[in-house]
């Protein structure tokens, strides 16, 4: 098969997986990488760091072939599409190629499962080894990691990636025996383990100390080689939203499970997608849309925002989902009219951080300007904050919300936003 056809089949096919991101990962100042590209094309995926840069990468499979029968995965063995197969030289050539004409940045590589998981591993490194030591690659590299491999293949993948992700797939390990037989969730987890453990150990022996500790400071000594790095931005997972009968709370639970216990950069959701002669035991249809974006609004607030799952999504509430109309931090202001309304001159960072409207940015803003006085209405305005949301929620000097606390079903209608007819080619 030719090269370019190849290149279609196998960029197509990983469309599905939705954790392909660069954020975590330092600059990289190059005198022939240049600036950053922005093309559209076979195999381009665009991502953004934290800092706005627009980031373009290579994204493929190594391969579509796979020995699984995952109910859920258009590549599964059992699956009646188009194969193909790049060799690592291959996709080495390909990545150099779209480097130096500037369309990409760096390279996010995946595959299916061939003969097991030690050699699809081996050809994974193979080709992140040759871009760094052969070719001197600078760019950015995602490598996806197979939980099955060996753990001195992992090692050998975080030397060379920027970023390592291993997927969870679903967040049950009922659903993964239902959907993903093949897989094995305590084996997943396990290899999670591996990655943190020395995604830390690196961090520590180059001077970064582990995560919640403070490094002592050391006695002038004679310069030392600093310890390779291993996978500098991390790792990170994907659950898919919809396969299987787990509910919003179960996945959020998951989540946090994963953040807690292997230190992820990120968790992505991917909604479920209906897949050409699927299974029976799969959904007809895909989830709403809104609801992977409910999750992802969940998600940031379990990461940057201080909630806990039992207040996004409450045991003790008759409902297990995210409510698709509004979003889950004002879901929660309208549960807890008792807690406002919040002085935005006079209240701590964790409670302005609750206020409908108010993200880091803007409460970042407002903590440093309420230094040099009283801020108001006009004074939130100008710093960017939406009004319409913020001010049923706070105090001002110029404003009190009055009664409309009171009435929390109401004050939700007139903040919900009203329903549009969807065009006839939407």
């Amino acid at each position: 098969m030719e090269l370019i056809k190849k290149l279609a089949v196998l960029a197509d096919a990983a469309k599905y997986d939705a954790s392909c991101a660069s954020s975590g990962a330092g600059k990289r100042n190059s005198l022939r990488s240049g600036g950053i590209g922005s093309t559209e094309g076979m195999g381009i995926c665009h991502s953004y760091t934290p800092d706005g840069r627009c980031v373009s990468l290579l994204k493929i499979l190594l391969t579509n072939f796979c020995i699984y029968d995952c109910a859920y995965c258009v590549n599964r063995v059992s699956s009646n599409v188009q194969r193909a197969r790049f060799t690592p030289a291959e996709v080495v050539a390909l990545t150099l190629d779209f480097y130096k004409r500037n369309y990409i940045e760096g390279l996010f590589l995946s595959s299916g499962i061939i003969r097991n998981g030690d050699y699809t591993m081996e050809q994974l490194v193979a080709v992140a080894r040759s871009l760094r030591e052969e070719h001197k690659f600078r760019g950015y590299i995602h490598l996806k990691t197979i939980p099955e491999a060996s753990p001195e293949l992992l090692a050998a993948a975080g030397l060379y990636a920027d970023r390592l992700s291993i997927n969870v797939e679903l967040p049950t390990s009922e659903g993964l025996a239902a959907l993903a037989p093949e897989k094995d969730l305590p084996g997943i987890r396990s290899a999670m383990g591996e990655l943190r453990w020395r995604i830390e150990e690196s961090k520590e022996a180059r001077g970064g100390g582990a995560p919640g500790t403070t490094k002592p400071k050391a006695l002038p000594t004679k310069k030392s080689p600093k310890a390779p790095r291993f996978a500098p931005a991390g790792q990170s997972t994907q659950m898919i939203v919809g396969a299987d009968a787990a509910d919003d709370r179960t996945i959020l639970d998951a989540s946090a499970n994963l953040y807690g216990n292997f230190r992820l950069r990120r968790v992505y959701y991917s909604a479920f997608s209906p897949i050409p002669d699927a299974p029976s035991r799969l959904p007809p249809r895909a989830p709403p849309l809104a609801r992977e974006h409910r999750i992802y609004q969940a998600d940031w607030l379990l990461r940057f925002y201080g909630f806990e799952v039992d207040e996004i999504a409450p045991r003790d509430s008759a409902s297990t989902m995210l409510d698709l109309d509004i979003d889950p931090k004002l879901a929660w202001a309208l549960r807890h009219p008792e807690r406002f309304p919040v002085d935005i001159n006079r209240a701590p960072k964790e409670m302005l951080l609750r206020v409908p409207g108010l993200g880091t940015r803007n409460v970042q803003r407002i903590i440093a300007s309420r230094r040099s006085g009283a801020l108001r209405a006009d004074d939130l305005a100008r710093l960017r904050v939406p009004l319409r949301k913020v001010l049923p929620f706070v105090l001002l000097p110029d404003h009190h919300p009055q009664q409309q606390l009171d009435d929390p079903r109401r004050l939700r209608q007139h903040l919900q936003r009203p329903p549009t007819q969807i065009g006839l080619f939407d």
